[in-house]
């Protein structure tokens, strides 16, 4: 970092931040706060749904809801007691906040005393290695006895507002960049799906379609499906079921054992939802059933490549399948036949989302009824055509995807440079309080 340390230092006596500025104290939390988790007021979700209004309800992570009432009016640090990420790095566990508010009872409320900043404090304590403080064997949670022992480093009060005011200024360039490279991503992502809908909406782009010697112009004729719009002319327009059989899932009994124990059948369910956000190609599972278990259900034993496709919860997550698998009941698979390609119709899959959003019903879970699973439909072109457009697919959508991972890489290089900056300006580590000019 560019900012210069200290000239002097003497041990803190806390190993997690080392030594400090020889000016400096190291005081218990207890020397520094009061503590007000006397007048939180817990409310459930029917309570706050019955008191909506403008005024932030918080929680150990952040504001959960806002409701019509406030308990607190003045500035505060919120501290996770229970179910913080005390662990998580880059999570904040500890909030500055003003104004007025309403706490509930997973989060210690701390007034500051005149000894400490409380942005100062709020900014040390994400910085705390938590583990000798956090009680819980299933929720890490902090008692107040615990959380009274926490070491603060602690420099003068006006080095504390100069710490803070520097931290301000250097996190939000960070926070800006950040924000910026996440916009890029979601820009990528955009032109990933654009490219995907051009290639199975109109075919090869040009220059593709000549290197795979294919009319690069083809004439367009209507496909009479609102979403798809024209297509070429040579393209069939067929309902998928006509294309590849259509195979539904389900689940084992699990109130019997035999059925879950020496499991080998790979079982795809909505445990893997966020493997197939991801992947075009499932090869495990989260979970697996047995022959027993396979027998006495529903669902079939499927054959490589098919198409899975969730209809539950997040309807349309798909993927291919490249060994043997079962599905539950939340998804169903397609068996393509001969005139499908399995990769061509995933990519048809996955530039359906407002179609898919337009068929599924439920309010908190979504799904989509099997009668509409077998009305979807999509455009086909002759065979050696969907070829073609899948392998163009697998380069273009695979250049996005590194340029996707360069950006995502950064980003976790900003943040933890950010969490470095902080960690090094609140133990004084770098000394970035301002200079005075020479005289």
């Amino acid at each position: 970092m560019k900012w210069p340390p200290y000239l002097k230092y003497k041990p803190s006596g806390v190993e997690w931040f080392g030594d400090v500025p020889e000016h400096w104290d190291v005081l218990r939390l207890s020397r520094l706060v009061a503590c007000l988790d006397g007048r939180r007021i817990p409310l459930n979700r029917t309570e706050r749904s019955d008191r909506q209004g403008p005024y932030p309800y918080w929680g150990a992570n952040g504001i959960v809801d806002h409701i019509d009432h406030w308990l607190f009016d003045e500035p505060l640090v919120l501290l996770g007691e229970d179910g913080a990420p005390f662990f998580a790095l880059n999570k904040e566990v500890a909030f500055y906040v003003t104004g007025k508010i309403w706490v509930n009872n997973h989060a210690h409320v701390l007034r500051s005393t005149p000894r400490i900043d409380g942005r100062f404090l709020a900014s040390t304590l994400n910085q705390t290695a938590f583990g000798a403080f956090i009680d819980g064997s299933t929720r890490d949670k902090l008692t107040q006895d615990d959380m009274w022992a926490i070491p603060v480093p602690t420099p003068p009060l006006s080095e504390q507002s100069a710490i803070t005011d520097f931290l301000d200024r250097e996190t939000a360039k960070i926070d800006t960049l950040v924000a910026k490279k996440r916009t890029l991503i979601e820009r990528l992502k955009e032109k990933r799906t654009a490219l995907i809908s051009r290639a199975v909406t109109r075919g090869l782009p040009p220059d593709a379609a000549r290197a795979a010697a294919l009319d690069p112009h083809p004439k367009l004729k209507p496909s009479g499906i609102e979403w798809l719009g024209d297509v070429p002319e040579h393209w069939d327009v067929s309902r998928i079921k006509y294309v590849a059989r259509i195979e539904s899932g389900h689940t084992p009994s699990r109130s019997v054992d035999e059925y879950w124990v020496d499991c080998t059948i790979p079982w795809v369910s909505l445990n893997d939802s966020g493997y197939l956000r991801t992947h075009d190609y499932i090869t495990s599972t989260v979970h697996s059933i047995n022959e027993l278990g396979l027998a006495n259900s529903s669902a079939r034993m499927l054959p490589p490549r098919v198409v899975v496709f969730s209809r539950d919860a997040t309807v349309g997550l798909c993927a291919i399948t490249t060994r043997p698998m079962a599905v539950s009941q939340h998804f169903v698979a397609y068996v393509c036949g001969r005139r499908l390609l399995p990769e061509y119709l995933l990519a048809s899959l996955d530039v359906m989302g407002q179609h898919l959003v337009s068929l599924s019903l439920g309010a908190t879970i979504s799904t989509i009824g099997m009668d509409d699973v077998r009305s979807l439909s999509c455009a086909i072109p002759p065979y050696a055509e969907q070829e073609a457009i899948v392998e163009f697919l697998s380069h273009a959508k695979a250049k996005v995807d590194r340029m996707v991972s360069k950006v995502e890489t950064a980003i976790d290089r900003l943040q933890e440079y950010r969490t470095a900056l902080i960690t090094a300006a609140v133990t004084g580590k770098i000394d970035v309080r301002p200079k005075t000019p020479a005289a």
